[in-house]
Parts: C-alpha cells; sequence; structure tokens
C-alpha cells in the first residue's frame, strides 16, 4: 500500500507553518465572535431594551420619599440591573408604572438571560459545530487562494504540493469521515466539511476570492456542477478539474471555460506503459502526442559514455540531463562540460527509445 502522504507531510507542514499568521487568527476570532453575536442578537436586543426602558422609567419617575431626590443615570442602571436578579437597593414605588417594572422587569430579564444561557451552553457543548464555524471563520480571511474540492488521497497530495509551493489552500470534503481532513486541520489548512456543489458553500470557502479552483472529487459529474457553478460565482478564477473521462475532458475544457481539465486515465496510461519496459522511468506523460519521460541512470564503469561530457551525450541522443550527482556532489543545473566518470548518476528528459538506448550504453562494457 502505497502512503499518500510519506515524508513530504513534514515539508508541506512547514510550507503552511505550525500556526497561522497572528493577524489571520485575530480576524478569524473577530469573526467567529460576530457570528456569535448574530446568533444571539435577539436576546441580547431583549436584554438590552429592557435596561434601557427601566433605567430611562427610574431616572425619571423615582423619587426617594424622605427627600424627593432624583436618581442620577447610573443609579437607575444599577437599579434595573439588580431587579433582573429581584435585587432592589430602593423602596417598594408609588408610581403605577414602576410598580408594573417592578414585576415585569425581573420576569422578563431572568426568561431572556436563561434562554441565551442555555443556548449559549448547547454551541458551547456541540464542539462539532462550533469546529466548523471556526473553519468557516478562518476560510473568511484568505485572499487569493486555491480551493480544493475533494480530499481524498489525490486532493491530500494536491494540497500538499500546494504548500511545497508556498500557496494558501482552502479545502472543502463532503465527508467529516475522510481521514486526511484533521491530518490538514492540524497543519492549519481551513477545511470546511460539506457539499462543494453548494453555492453557499463555496461562498464560504471564498470562491469570490480565490485565485483558482481543483474540483478532483471522485465523480465526473460533481466536478463538473462544482466548475460551472464556479465560473458563476468568479468568472475570473481559474479552474481545474479532475475528469475520468479523456474525450469529456476535452469538451468540457473547450465548451465551458474551464482553464484544463485532466483525465485521469490519461496521466496514469503513460506511467504505466513506461514502467513495464526496462528504463527507470520516474514520470511520463503526453505533450501533444509525445510521450515524455524522466528517468536516474547511473553510469556503470566501463561504460561507453564514461569520458564524455553532458553536452556530448545531449546530442548524441537527442535527451535532456537535468540533474548530474557524483560521488562528492549534486548539481541540478549541470554544467554541460562536466566530464561523465563511473558510478555518476544522471536524470534525464527523453522519450522512451532514447531511454531505451541510455539505459543500454549506460552498462559495463562486457
Amino acid at each position: 500500500m502505497i502512503d499518500p502522504g510519506g515524508p513530504r507531510v513534514i515539508g508541506a507542514w512547514r510550507a503552511a507553518g505550525t500556526r497561522p499568521h497572528w493577524q489571520r487568527h485575530l480576524r478569524a476570532s473577530l469573526r467567529d465572535l460576530f457570528v456569535l453575536l448574530r446568533e444571539f442578537r435577539f436576546t441580547l436586543l431583549l436584554f438590552a431594551a429592557l435596561m434601557l426602558v427601566g433605567t430611562a422609567s427610574f431616572w425619571l419617575l423615582y423619587r426617594y420619599p424622605d427627600t424627593g431626590r432624583r436618581l442620577g443615570v447610573d443609579e437607575a442602571l444599577y437599579v434595573a440591573f439588580s431587579l433582573v436578579f429581584f435585587q432592589s437597593s430602593l423602596d417598594f414605588p408609588r408610581q403605577p408604572w414602576l410598580e408594573v417594572l417592578y414585576f415585569i422587569v425581573p420576569i422578563v430579564g431572568l426568561g431572556v438571560l436563561a434562554d441565551g444561557v442555555l443556548r449559549f451552553g448547547v454551541m458551547l457543548f456541540n464542539k462539532r459545530t462550533r469546529k466548523e464555524e471556526w473553519q468557516v471563520a478562518l476560510a473568511s480571511t484568505y485572499r487569493n487562494h486555491v480551493i480544493v474540492c475533494g480530499l481524498g488521497k489525490l486532493g491530500y497530495r494536491v494540497v500538499l504540493q500546494l504548500l511545497d509551493l508556498r500557496e494558501q489552500v482552502v479545502g472543502v470534503e463532503q465527508s467529516a469521515d475522510r481521514p486526511f481532513v484533521n491530518t490538514l486541520r492540524q497543519m492549519n489548512v481551513p477545511v470546511i466539511v460539506s457539499d462543494a456543489r453548494q453555492r453557499e458553500v463555496l461562498k464560504a470557502a471564498g470562491i469570490e476570492r480565490a485565485s483558482a479552483l481543483i474540483a478532483c472529487t471522485q465523480d465526473d459529474l460533481t466536478n463538473l456542477d462544482i466548475a460551472l457553478d464556479t465560473r458563476e460565482l468568479n468568472p475570473n478564477v481559474k479552474i481545474v478539474m479532475r475528469m475520468f473521462d479523456a474525450d469529456l475532458a476535452k469538451k468540457i475544457e473547450r465548451g465551458f471555460g474551464v482553464h484544463t481539465a485532466f483525465s485521469v486515465s490519461a496521466l496514469a496510461a503513460p506511467a504505466f506503459a513506461a514502467a513495464s519496459t526496462r528504463a527507470n522511468v520516474a514520470y511520463s506523460f503526453y505533450m501533444d502526442n509525445t510521450l515524455l519521460n524522466v528517468s536516474q541512470v547511473t553510469i556503470e564503469p566501463g561504460s561507453p559514455l564514461v569520458g564524455k561530457t553532458l553536452a556530448q551525450i545531449e546530442r548524441e541522443l537527442d535527451l535532456t540531463i537535468v540533474q548530474y550527482k557524483s560521488a562528492v556532489k549534486m548539481d541540478l543545473h549541470p554544467d554541460p562540460e562536466i566530464v561523465i566518470e563511473g558510478n555518476d548518476c544522471i536524470a534525464v528528459f527523453a522519450e522512451l527509445g532514447m531511454l531505451g538506448k541510455l539505459n543500454a550504453l549506460a552498462k559495463r562494457r562486457t
């Protein structure tokens, strides 16, 4: 079984950062607070109205029986607040309206507070709901980011690659049971658990502010649905789709304004074909109708290639050497005049036929 993350997870973790930037964290916290306040807005407004009416009434109407002195605004506010808990430092008033308030304020005030405390407790202990709201709050702080819809093995690898490229990423996954959801969240990647086919979910992921969207679920129609909604919500965003049908991928790319639609079978086929040959192929893909391959070859002592320069090998075999490694150094941009010695290793970019010739020449001469 192939590990979908492997050692690259550490590098991606570092690319994402072990903690979000304090400004982003602060903005997300403020947005989360706003969500909570909006949830309790009716309760807060009702309690504030009760305090306002009570404060104004005691300030304007109440008089001390012995002196006739009026209450200050601060005293009136304290009295109104104390009445909520059936406490008051004032003598029972004689004005009819204040007498009514003495009974209404405690009943209504305690009812409002009890409702607020009860609902706040439900939200506090319903940790899953709060966790999802926090993910939305964190996603709201992103700009010019990439949205990845579908966090299976492919989607997870795509996120890791994007993090390696220092891109900001927001994930969307329909199932909370996916093993990579918590892994990515621990790497400070916001993951919204919901159906990306819903426009509100795409908006929550910040599609209006995103630079690109990658639809890589395991269903072609789902990916197409996501792509079309994305195009309507943000005509300028770049869209990349995963498609299993190669013909459908080409038609969608031409007809629906999708920048790139990749057929999984078309991408996998050259890799399988090249892997079945004797060439040590690491990766293969088609450029137009030409199958190109990346391969790593070790030059054995006694090989006909020993003593030749990298430039000579490139000319004679019509290939490109992209990496050179000897016992003492490794060069990603090798000098064409480097002379090959025994046990040197080169990484090349070439057609499969030329790779076969290179592998044959790399063997020890018998």
